[in-house]
C-alpha cells in the first residue's frame, strides 16, 4: 500500500473549498426530496447547482457511471442511477456526492426520509449517522484506521444492524479513490492484506462511510443497470459519509454545513 503525501495547507484549503460545496448540494437537495419527485430530477438539480458554481460532478462517467449522483431508495445501498421512478411516503433515499473543484475532491453521504417514515427507519438513519461522527471521533494522528473501523463496527452492531462488508471508505483528494481504505469493521485476518491497519498522519484526508443494513449484511449486485448494491434480504438501509483531513486529535471535517 502506497500512502499519499500530507496534504499542504494550501491543499487542504482547495479540500475544505471542494468539500463544503459538496455538502451545500447536499443540504440544499433536503427541500425537494418528498413524495412524487423522481431521482432522476434530484440528480439533475444536484448536477445544475454544482456546475453553477464552477465544479464538476465527480461521479459522472467514472468508471462509466452515467449519473451525477448515487442515489440508492431502501434496500439499495450504494451506486443507485437516478431514474424516472417517483418517490413514495415512507421510504428512506441515500444520496452520495462527489465535487471537483480546481482539481480537488469532497464526497459525501446522506440519508433523508421520504416524508413520514417508521419508526424502525428512524432508528436506523440515527444509529448510522451517529456511528460516522464516532469513526469521525477516532480519526487523528497517531491512530490507524481499524480504529475508526472497530468504533463503527461497535456501535451499529450494539444496536442490533449489520454493515456492508464488501464496500468501504477511502482515501481522497485529486483522486476520488485513493490509499488506504477505511472499512467500516475491524477485518478478520484473512483479509488483511487488501484492508490494511494504516497509521494515521496530518494531512491525510480520507472519506468515513458506513453503510448500515436493518437486517443481515449479505449483499448483490443488481443484474440489470451492474451498479446497484442490494440488500439481498431487502431489508432498508443507511449510508452517511463525510471527506475529513486527519489534524491532531480533531479532524477537520470538509464536507460539514
Amino acid at each position: 500500500m502506497s500512502l499519499p503525501k500530507p496534504l499542504t495547507s494550501e491543499q487542504i484549503e482547495n479540500m475544505k473549498a471542494a468539500g463544503k460545496l459538496c455538502g451545500q448540494t447536499l443540504s440544499m437537495l433536503k427541500q425537494y426530496i418528498k413524495p412524487g419527485i423522481t431521482t432522476m430530477e434530484i440528480n439533475n438539480i444536484a448536477e445544475e447547482f454544482i456546475r453553477s458554481h464552477n465544479a464538476i460532478p465527480t461521479f459522472k462517467g467514472l468508471y462509466d457511471f452515467p449519473c451525477a449522483l448515487c442515489i440508492s431508495v431502501e434496500d439499495c445501498v450504494i451506486h443507485g442511477i437516478p431514474n424516472d421512478k417517483p418517490l413514495i411516503e415512507g421510504q428512506i433515499v441515500s444520496v452520495d456526492c462527489g465535487v471537483t473543484l480546481n482539481g480537488w475532491i469532497g464526497d459525501s453521504a446522506y440519508t433523508y426520509p421520504v416524508g413520514e417514515i417508521s419508526d424502525a427507519k428512524k432508528q436506523l438513519m440515527k444509529i448510522a449517522e451517529e456511528s460516522l461522527y464516532l469513526g469521525i471521533k477516532e480519526a487523528k494522528k497517531g491512530n490507524k484506521t481499524y480504529d475508526i473501523s472497530k468504533a463503527i463496527q461497535t456501535y451499529c452492531e450494539a444496536a442490533g444492524y449489520s454493515l456492508t462488508r464488501e464496500f468501504t471508505g477511502h482515501g481522497v483528494g485529486r483522486k476520488l479513490h485513493q490509499e488506504p481504505p477505511v472499512p467500516n469493521f475491524v477485518p478478520p485476518l484473512i483479509k488483511r492484506r487488501n484492508l490494511p491497519n494504516a497509521k494515521l498522519f496530518n494531512g491525510l484526508a480520507i472519506a468515513i462511510e458506513p453503510m448500515i443494513h436493518l437486517g443481515g449484511k449479505d449483499i448483490y449486485i443488481d443484474d440489470n443497470d451492474k451498479w446497484s448494491v442490494i440488500t439481498k434480504d431487502n431489508t432498508p438501509t443507511a449510508h452517511y459519509e463525510h471527506t475529513i483531513i486527519i489534524n491532531d486529535d480533531e479532524p477537520i471535517i470538509t464536507t460539514l454545513v
